[in-house]
């Protein structure tokens, strides 16, 4: 089965699936298995419209994959390979819509920053660490899902990874359900981020206007972080921003200075965030 005019995206990969004559795909691990359970390992080739495996033993021998599959399930298996063995290179340069589960922002990837999760003292060694900020977020989870897109548009628009908002917005205000109309118990602070009234909040507390407002302050932070220290690495400011974010750009002077409480917890949140698909 021939096929010609091969479109702009061409993957190189290794991956396990069954291709049936009803075209239905199931991925499960490494290596391609035919209709006939013969194993093929080849080049998956892709125009948008149809998805090709040219196998590397017979170059004759092309199985037509996904030309039945919708785009979104196609595009998923291309995502899922991707991840399957860590940061691939060709993801960095595809468009963070197509991939936004991969997408990561400007400031560092966090999956690679060491975190000690929430802090541990004497009248809380059950719920600290990593696994004490994973557990607070899981019980935010419910409550933050609802704004998942939102999260992820917003923080492509300002090139923040959308993991790191969905975090800010466990700790600070739990996906909102604790708010009084927006606003925490002493009125001081807005919205799903928390904002500071002293920036003057817009729009309704879960809107998208006023959370392009909050992440906007946040970038501002962490861009100001790194003309400050221009010799700090990406993983310091980022933490510097979040640290600014919460307490001001005034004080922060050396990487001492960054609440290391406050972000351990919150990059530990946004890595079981990144891990539930933000």
């Amino acid at each position: 089965m021939g096929h010609s005019g091969f479109g702009p995206f061409t993957l190189i990969c290794a991956l396990e699936a069954t291709a049936p004559p009803e075209i239905m795909v199931r991925v499960f691990g490494v290596g391609v298995i035919d209709s006939d359970h013969r194993p093929i390992i080849g080049i998956l080739i892709s125009n948008l419209e149809d998805a090709w495996l040219v196998s590397f033993q017979n170059r004759s021998q092309r199985i037509r994959v996904a030309s039945m599959l919708p785009l979104a399930v196609f595009w998923g298996l291309v995502a899922l390979i991707g991840t399957s063995r860590g940061s691939h290179p060709l993801t960095h340069s595809m468009n963070p819509h197509l991939h936004a589960r991969l997408y990561h922002g400007c400031y560092g990837d966090i999956m690679t920053m060491e975190t000690f999760g929430a802090p541990c003292d004497i009248n809380n060694l059950m719920n600290c660490g990593v696994h004490g900020s994973e557990m607070f977020a899981e019980m935010d989870l419910k409550a933050i899902k609802p704004y998942r897109i939102l999260i992820k548009e917003v923080g492509q628009r300002y090139c923040i990874d959308p993991a790191i908002i969905a975090a800010i917005i466990s700790r600070e205000s739990h996906g909102g359900v604790v708010l009084q109309n927006g606003w925490d118990h002493r009125g001081q602070k807005f919205g799903l981020m928390q904002l500071d009234k002293m920036h003057h909040p817009i729009g309704s507390w879960d809107s998208k206007e006023h959370l392009l407002q909050s992440v906007g302050i946040l970038a501002e932070k962490i861009k100001a972080i790194q003309r400050k220290f221009p010799t700090w690495n990406s993983a310091q400011h980022l933490k510097g921003g979040l640290a600014a974010f919460k307490s001001g750009l005034e004080t922060i002077v050396t990487p001492a200075d960054i609440e290391a409480d406050l972000v351990d917890d919150l990059i530990a949140r946004a890595k079981f965030y990144k891990r539930h698909g933000f």
